[in-house]
């Protein structure tokens, strides 16, 4: 039983999956269908944390939106999500970074990662 599960699961994974790290702002790009139409919805914002392993990994990225903290969990394998793009690095030492959803203005900021 417990094999049958793992092929499956490999053959709903991705082939190549985007490199990014907790902290970094990322720009998603998720397919939306309304109706009969498909388009691709960008959403832009920090990364705060990376859960899961395999095909359960999970990404959640948070964006102000007019003054609102809004935040998306997105499966990493998902057939929804078409690309993750890195706008900039950060640079944190947490593995979560629960503390930006009450901080609000500069505080609320990343440092970007010099390279």
């Amino acid at each position: 039983m417990n094999n049958i599960i793992k092929n499956i699961e490999d053959a709903q994974m991705k082939a190549e999956v985007p490199q990014f790290k907790v902290g970094d702002t990322v720009r998603v790009s998720a397919k939306i269908k309304e109706g009969n139409r498909e388009r691709t919805q960008v959403f832009e914002g920090t990364v705060l944390k990376k859960q899961g392993s395999g095909v359960r990994a999970t990404f959640t990225v948070r964006k102000l939106s007019n003054g609102v903290g809004v935040e998306k969990t997105w499966p990493l394998h998902s057939p929804i999500v078409e690309k993750v793009e890195v706008v900039r690095l950060g640079k944190v030492r947490r593995a979560k970074l629960n503390y930006l959803r009450s901080r609000t203005g500069k505080a609320a900021k990343v440092k970007e990662l010099v390279r």
